[in-house]
């Protein structure tokens, strides 16, 4: 089985190399790679990864290696690129004003060696931007290669801080964004208000998916909302769970609220209500 060094590219694409020359790499270096045209710069994330999944995904593709640690100079080179991608950038935005859809620019990336120039954009459903590609080749002179991305994707590369304070999770350690639906949501009884409840990128929070395990292995002691049952002689409807703090809240008829402790809603007689029928 491979042993995978898992590496971060410019853009945020993370892959994954073998390292044939067994170079003393450490977590944070940065490396030279191979890519499918030259070569670009990356950044060590993990080391001597093995994973079954790993082999299945290049069982069929061709295994790149890291080449070298860079230097000195390859690191004084990435200024320059950085100077190089903000003049894309400007030709960029002076060009697309000429055609008539609408593209907002979120990022410019050159691979390392020059032999790709990546513009990241986000807009309104599918473009047909070929004509305007053939005229970036012909300005660049490079391969050039447009990537419409997500909200998501576009708060990972602005980067920001989240309502908790902290940098958005996406910037920090998320690998990849799972689904997060409005189901997770009503499992955390935070469905209430949708604008509470989604980030910047204009998504449900990702951090929705961290807890949503806990919520429904510990809902399962719990009610269907629904629920009749009755309490003191007075039949109640339960209209919502609250499994932090183990507390049932229930309704009457009158719309009277009042909650009360599981342990104590586990004793309670369940009513079961006649299912009417349609003529």
């Amino acid at each position: 089985m491979h042993e995978f060094i898992e590496v971060e590219y410019r853009s945020g694409k993370v892959e994954y190399f073998l390292n044939p020359n067994n170079l003393d790499l450490k977590p944070d270096d940065i490396v030279i790679v191979e890519v499918e045209r030259g070569e670009d710069i990356a950044q060590v994330i993990h080391l001597a990864i093995s994973s079954e999944e790993l082999e299945k995904k290049y069982e069929n593709k061709k295994i790149l290696n890291i080449k070298r640690l860079a230097t000195e100079e390859d690191k004084q080179k990435l200024l320059q690129l950085a100077e190089d991608e903000a003049k894309a950038t400007r030709t960029f935005l002076d060009t697309v004003v000429r055609y008539p859809f609408q593209m907002k620019l979120i990022d410019t990336v050159y691979q390392f060696d020059g032999n790709k120039l990546t513009f990241f954009f986000v807009a309104d459903g599918r473009i047909d931007f070929r004509t305007f590609v053939r005229e970036l080749a012909n300005l660049f002179k490079t391969r050039i290669e447009l990537h419409q991305t997500t909200g998501r994707d576009e708060a990972r590369r602005l980067g920001g801080f989240g309502m908790c304070g902290n940098p958005y999770c996406c910037v920090r350690f998320l690998k990849q964004f799972n689904q997060v639906t409005i189901k997770m949501a009503k499992d955390q009884n935070l469905s209430g208000n949708l604008s509470k409840i989604s980030g910047p990128c204009g998504r449900l929070l990702c951090c929705l998916n961290f807890e949503e395990d806990f919520y429904v292995e510990q809902g399962r002691d719990y009610p269907l909302l629904g629920t009749c049952v009755m309490l003191d002689g007075q039949k109640m409807f339960v209209f919502k769970i609250d499994v932090i703090n183990e507390r049932v809240y229930l309704t009457s008829e009158d719309q009277l609220l009042t909650d009360i402790p599981l342990a104590q809603y586990l004793e309670l007689e369940i009513i079961d209500l006649p299912i009417s029928e349609e003529n």
